[in-house]
């Protein structure tokens, strides 16, 4: 694996890295828009809860659909050229979404809109891994705190729309515009030459001991599915607080609570813009406590903030909550990710898009199960998934790697 020192990476690598983070940004805008104009989208539609969350629920359904191409089309027309076309095109899904006038134009919109984020996803995910091995460091937890980013930007425009009353197709429209212009620009600095055909091997020998069984090579195939299994719990454990963040805290402190339109965005807003913190510095912490202890300790500060917050309802404190979710879930994706394509005894880029892919199982299960709770016990309870999907990740994070960061031999 060719990688370099921090002192030695070259101005490609670094123009390479820059490109990759705009990937992500415009990524974590574009859908971001869209969730401050659930309530107005709801009401206008006249849907219940049950309904808005299966129409919700077709945005993963379309990711599991095509998910699994991703592989095949990177290797086929190369991760970033994938990874800027499935922007372009998910920006036209998200703005379909915006204008629909009834509930099977919003789900059919949503389900192609989720097809093309997944390939999006796996795509951008794996120029960054790209880049990171040239590095030899990790970076992919900052790329994530980009993400978050865009999502901030993305949550307060479509905060500000909401509360100005701008038609959505408009808004929406000139989101598209901005962010396929980011894109494109982005491609220009982009790793050139074809993807690589082999998994990166560890850049250290002795972090053997701190790895689990898979990833030393000392477990059959079978054990290392088991091992995909878990990283894909821990990963939707993740995906489902941040789907809570996306679809349900703006109707929860709108509709339950009583905030404004405006307010009622801060809940998402608060969620990712914690988040976007806990991946800042996620690097420095995996680095310092490793992958493991990180995660535990996530999953905890998410149980327990977002408990508190529904055990006391209030708007500030249910703000506090989602954000405290936000920080404690940082890190889950990325870990999930990296852990699943560095196994050994699999394509390179299979394990990634497996771990992809099935994690939207997160995205499809949970709206759907939290309107159904909330329309039969209400929506505070519903988003007791929350706190569950921290509890999950603490029993399972022992599946993680335990190794720490050894400095670089120069």
């Amino acid at each position: 694996m060719t990688t370099t020192s921090p002192l030695q990476v070259l101005p490609q690598y670094r123009a390479a890295r820059a490109a990759v983070a705009a990937m992500f940004l415009t990524n974590g805008a574009i859908f971001a828009n869209l969730l401050p104009r659930y309530p107005q989208l709801k009401a206008d539609l006249g849907l219940s809860n049950a309904e808005f969350g299966l129409a919700v629920a077709a945005f993963p359904c379309g990711a599991l659909m095509a998910g699994l191409s991703a592989g095949s089309l990177v290797r086929r027309f190369r991760s970033s050229r994938v990874a800027v076309a499935g922007t372009l095109l998910t920006s036209l899904g998200v703005l379909l979404a915006g204008l629909a006038q009834s509930w099977g134009m919003l789900a059919a919109a949503l389900f192609c809109a989720g097809g093309l984020d997944a390939i999006t996803d796996v795509a951008q995910n794996s120029h960054g891994l790209r880049v990171q091995r040239l590095y030899g460091r990790s970076i992919l937890n900052g790329f994530h705190a980009v993400w978050s980013i865009g999502a901030v930007v993305g949550g307060l425009m479509g905060g500000l729309a909401a509360g100005l009353d701008l038609p959505r197709g408009i808004h929406l429209s000139l989101s598209a515009l901005l962010f396929a212009a980011v894109a494109l620009t982005a491609l220009r600095f982009a790793l050139p030459g074809p993807e690589p055909t082999t998994p990166g091997e560890p850049a250290e020998a002795d972090a053997q001991k701190d790895r689990t069984p898979a990833q030393r090579g000392a477990a059959g195939p079978g054990h290392v599915w088991l091992i995909i299994g878990a990283l894909v719990l821990i990963a939707c454990g993740g995906i489902m607080v941040e789907d809570a963040g996306m679809t349900w805290a703006a109707v929860y402190l709108s509709g339950t609570l009583g905030a404004e339109a405006a307010v009622a965005s801060f809940g998402f807003v608060a969620l990712v813009g914690a988040q976007f913190i806990g991946r800042l510095l996620g690097d420095g912490l995996v680095d310092r406590f490793g992958q493991r202890a990180v995660a535990r300790a996530g999953g905890a500060t998410t149980a327990l903030g977002m408990s508190a917050a529904l055990l006391f309802p209030s708007v500030p404190g249910t703000i506090a909550g989602f954000a405290c979710a936000g920080f404690g879930v940082a890190t889950l994706v990325p870990a999930a990710m990296h852990g699943a394509d560095e196994l050994p005894g699999l394509r390179a880029g299979t394990g990634l898009t497996v771990v992809s892919w099935l994690m939207r199982l997160g995205f499809l299960a949970s709206p759907p199960i939290v309107g159904l709770v909330a329309d039969a016990l209400g929506l505070r309870v519903g988003l007791l998934v929350v706190p569950l999907a921290g509890t999950l990740v603490v029993l399972l994070a022992g599946v993680l790697s335990a190794a720490r960061a050894r400095p670089p031999r120069l």
